[in-house]
């Protein structure tokens, strides 16, 4: 509770010193939400899909805020040219004046919170919000199964043979590892975990149940834009919480000596090297964990 309340606190005085408690944000004719809304908009233009998934809105809630933006003649909402179904929030003329008039007010109100404090506590603010900004970014993300042929799960393996191909030292071709089909990877066979962070893929990780009591754990895989939140020990946790919670009594992994940053995570989390338990021919490495 003590915690809680020490959220609650910054909280608080987070909103009051970036004015989110003001109707005329930055001094500007709308709210923050508003504000928030047409900056994310931008120059180019945006699905509303992705500002609603990105934002976290509620549908009728972004629609209420479109509107109003629309009969200020600041934005227009339109089917897209690629495709009737998809409605685009674009900047009008007028818009795109008011989101320049909030960049420079936003870089203002910004100097305005560094100006009062010394040069050591400017530094110690910006390396406070920069970690705040990683925390709760890592809260952000959601972990959920998914089907092997759902577009994030596609993405997210396609990536993973991506950067192995990479980082491997005489690349890969996905043909040599051994084949996790997408049927094998469907319960009671096997299953995926996705990551998403504001709707988009950045991670995955999937179970292979070749013996039911000891699956393994195939297709690890985070975004380099994402690494640094701790996502991957928190893939690794979850499909051994899966595991465990179909009876499994261990879980293992094999790995290539490329990715030493993935080995060093396995062993601190308890992973202890065995035995060549299969025939995969691009790994130098095998861990296995009790549960």
């Amino acid at each position: 509770m003590d915690r809680v309340a020490s959220v609650r606190r910054f909280n608080r005085t987070v909103t009051q010193r970036v004015g989110a408690l003001d109707d005329h944000f930055l001094s500007l004719d709308r709210p923050l939400g508003e504000a928030r809304l047409l900056w994310e908009i931008g120059a180019e233009g945006r699905d509303v899909r992705a500002l609603r998934a990105q934002l976290g809105l509620d549908s009728g809630y972004l629609s209420r805020m479109l509107r109003s933006l629309e009969q200020a003649d600041l934005v227009e909402v339109a089917p897209s040219d690629g495709d009737r179904r998809v409605r685009t929030a674009r900047l009008t003329a007028r818009g795109r004046a008011e989101r320049e008039a909030l960049d420079s007010r936003s870089d203002e109100l910004a100097a305005s919170l560094l100006a009062p404090l010394n040069p050591a506590q400017q530094g110690r603010l910006v390396a406070a919000m920069e970690e705040v900004e990683r925390l709760l970014t890592a809260g952000m993300v959601e972990i959920a199964v998914a089907d092997p042929e759902h577009p994030h799960a596609r993405h997210c393996i396609g990536e993973y043979f991506a950067e192995l191909g990479r980082r491997f030292e005489a690349g890969l071709d996905p043909a040599d590892s051994i084949p996790t089909e997408p049927e094998v990877l469907r319960p009671p066979a096997g299953l995926v975990l996705v990551a998403t962070l504001r709707g988009e893929p950045v991670g995955c990780g999937a179970l292979r149940f070749y013996e039911p009591d000891r699956p393994d754990i195939k297709r690890l895989w985070v975004d380099a834009r994402v690494r640094g939140l701790g996502l991957g020990r928190r893939l690794l946790s979850e499909l051994e919480g899966e595991a465990r919670a179909r009876g499994a009594r261990a879980v293992r992994l094999d790995t290539n000596r490329s990715l030493v940053e993935a080995i060093a995570m396995y062993r601190a989390a308890g992973y202890v090297e065995v035995k060549r338990f299969n025939d995969e021919p691009v790994a130098h490495h095998w861990f296995e964990k009790r549960l």
